[in-house]
């Protein structure tokens, strides 16, 4: 018996206008699941991330989280998610530190000496104090995802998040998945690449 759907998306429509961008869009995962979505510019990866994440409501269609509709409860569904866009929400006049306890804090207590351990983690310990306007776009991507794991949310919604990193970064993000599929959590990852995680992976690819 196949494990329950934590997260599933049952016949999703969406228009931009007159432009049928997703056109019934099904998905599910499990924990220690996940999937890869892929497909040409324009197809609705980032679209369907909105949706999934709940920044925009489906003409048709629904999102369930743990069986309900993730419009039932919204704050406890933020509160069990987390969400890195392609564009890296950083403020730029603010530090790294200060972006990540401003972000993170949102969602719980965090303290700085946690957040200096997952700095180290993805590799950026040395930008702690420097403003996000001067960071590289690799270390803004790899700030992003150190917002992501110092959440703790069981379920991750990844725009692009190998974009701009180097060898290295990709490695340390492989295995931050890796870490968190193993403890159950969720994952869906928008990537043009084969991402090369054989953990319960799965692939979803949307036509244009």
């Amino acid at each position: 018996m196949s494990a329950p759907k934590e997260l599933a998306a049952d016949q999703v429509h969406l228009w931009r206008g007159d432009r049928h961008v997703l056109k019934g869009v099904s998905l599910g995962i499990a924990p220690g699941q996940m999937l890869q979505v892929s497909g040409a510019n324009g197809s609705g990866k980032t679209t369907l991330l909105r949706v999934l994440c709940g920044l925009m409501r489906p003409e048709q269609g629904m999102v369930t989280w743990r069986g309900r509709s993730i419009r039932e409860d919204p704050m406890a569904y933020q509160a069990d998610m987390a969400y890195a866009s392609h564009e890296p929400a950083l403020k730029a006049d603010l530090t790294v530190l200060e972006n990540l306890r401003f972000a993170v804090g949102l969602k719980r207590h965090i303290e700085v000496a946690e957040l200096r351990s997952i700095l180290i983690r993805l590799g950026v310990a040395e930008c702690e104090e420097l403003p996000a306007r001067a960071l590289s776009a690799g270390q803004r991507r790899r700030v992003t995802m150190a917002r992501v794991v110092a959440m703790r949310a069981s379920l991750w919604l990844l725009d692009e998040p190998f974009a701009n990193l180097d060898a290295r970064g990709s490695e340390v993000l492989l295995q931050l998945l890796d870490q968190h599929l193993s403890g159950g959590g969720l994952a869906i990852v928008v990537a043009h690449h084969e991402i090369g995680l054989a953990r319960a992976a799965s692939h979803l690819e949307l036509a244009a």
